[in-house]
Formats: structure tokens, sequence, C-alpha cells
């Protein structure tokens, strides 16, 4: 049992480190990190997303979600 309580313990830290590097990368007023990673290359980027811009968005509501729900199955195991 204390197997499978380290193994989430070690999923959810990694969780939560993808959730601060994806919001982190997503571009705030002025620009942000993804521009490093090909989210800035448009130059029609008037107000539309980039692919770039809508798949980290996809993928920050997953990592979020995923959290979420390890959160919730910590605070079940643990207590």
């Amino acid at each position: 049992m204390r197997f499978l309580t380290a193994i989430a313990i070690v999923f959810h830290v990694i969780l939560s480190l993808a959730v601060i590097a994806l919001v982190l990368l997503h571009s705030g007023r002025g620009g942000g990190l993804s521009d490093v990673f090909g989210g800035g290359m448009s130059l029609s980027n008037l107000g539309g997303s980039t692919v770039v811009e809508r798949n980290l968005d996809r993928l920050t509501v997953i990592v979020g979600v995923l959290f979420a729900i390890s959160t919730f199955v910590l605070t079940f195991v643990l207590s």
C-alpha cells in the first residue's frame, strides 16, 4: 500500500511541475515563452490564436484536470 502511495505522490509532483511549466509557456499580453517555440511565427496574429497556442491550451487543460484528480485521490488515500 505504501508503494502505491509513493507512486501517487511522485505522479502528483510531476503533474504539479508540468502545470507550472505549461502556465509559464502561455503568452501574456506582450508575448511569452511560447514565442520561443514557434507560437509567434504567424504574421496574421492580430487576435487569432495559432495552432501551437491552441494545442498548448488543450494540453494545459488536460494536465490541470489530471492534477485535480490526483489531488482528490491523494486526499482520500492519505486520510
